[in-house]
């Protein structure tokens, strides 16, 4: 009889270990199944180009015999990025976008915030109609968008030219002081609704409770949105304008679009439209090589960006 319990306590507990065993834990198979589907293209379509343009970048065409022999490709270490440092094309992008950034980014999403309280406030009818109308410009392509504002800029055909010049304004909105805000203009218009939508979504997550302990203490709609909202979505903040950096370094649409219209802005007007006219013209590695450097550029700004305002608002 004494023997009886501990015996059933080992076929009981060996009984449910091989249980575990068997059906605990997700088999090898179940998660190649499903990490596959993501896996393949990641590395097809975005680890294999990437890594093929860092190779590219390092190499340099050569000529046996002159000006007119023969060329080979072979390996050049930096110099392909030396040339990049050297060219001052490259570096009057990089300034052209970064005032760009500076400006367009800010303003973007203080207007997308604003929008997003507004949208989030009980005195506000009709959310729904507004929260779609502000989203749709991003439903728009952006080379769509840009099409359709060249048309709005454009002083020949413009109905806001003619509106404007008829209350005695003369708007230049393609001329050298004016094209690169007539640019950044399309962005704002093209990604406010977006950076809204993700910063109501976070306001959308705050308990209703706090609201009502605010004002309980005496709070006001103003102080309710400024101080309780705006820091409690600031990871939202941070997100959208990572986001907004991002996009900024990779500015190519708008820009190259209104190129068409006006003749103030160059080939070689963004970083993109730089490395773009240079594989146009045949120099591939000199083209991977100032994509590789947009891309460390980018990455430095955007974790950098990321790593401060996070230790700030202590996330």
């Amino acid at each position: 009889m004494t023997d009886i319990a501990p015996r059933a306590t080992r076929v009981v507990t060996s009984t449910g270990g091989r249980r575990r065993h068997r059906g605990g834990g997700p088999r090898a198979g179940t998660i190649v199944a499903f990490v596959t589907p993501f896996f393949l293209p990641f590395v097809l379509f975005y680890l294999v180009p990437v890594g093929y343009a860092i190779w590219q970048s390092f190499l340099v065409v050569r000529r046996t015999g002159g000006q007119y022999g023969t060329s080979y490709t072979t390996f050049g270490g930096f110099e392909q990025y030396t040339k990049v440092f050297q060219n001052d094309e490259f570096w009057s992008s990089i300034g052209r976008i970064g005032l760009f950034g500076v400006v367009q980014v800010p303003v973007m999403l203080f207007v997308a915030l604003v929008m997003a309280l507004l949208l989030d406030t009980p005195l506000l009818k009709l959310k729904a109609f507004f929260r779609i109308t502000a989203f749709m410009p991003y439903a728009v392509p952006g080379v769509i968008a840009a099409i359709m504002w060249s048309y709005l800029y454009s002083p020949q055909i413009s109905p806001l030219v003619d509106g404007l010049k008829s209350v005695g304004l003369h708007p230049d909105f393609l001329g050298p002081g004016a094209v690169l805000w007539s640019a950044a203009n399309v962005s704002t218009w093209l990604w406010t609704g977006y950076n809204m939508l993700i910063m109501f979504s976070a306001l959308q997550s705050i308990p209703q409770e706090l609201y009502e302990a605010a004002k309980l203490d005496g709070a006001s709609n103003w102080t309710i949105a400024w101080q309780i909202k705006v820091p409690i979505i600031a990871p939202s903040i941070i997100l959208t304008t990572v986001f907004s950096i991002i996009g900024t370094l990779q500015l190519y649409a708008e820009p190259a679009v209104l190129r068409q219209i006006s003749s103030n802005i160059s080939s070689t007007y963004t970083p993109n439209m730089l490395a773009y006219a240079v594989a146009s013209g045949n120099n591939y590695q000199q083209a991977a090589a100032i994509s590789v450097v947009i891309a460390v550029i980018t990455f430095v700004l955007s974790f950098g960006f990321m790593r401060l305002t996070s230790k700030k608002a202590g996330l």
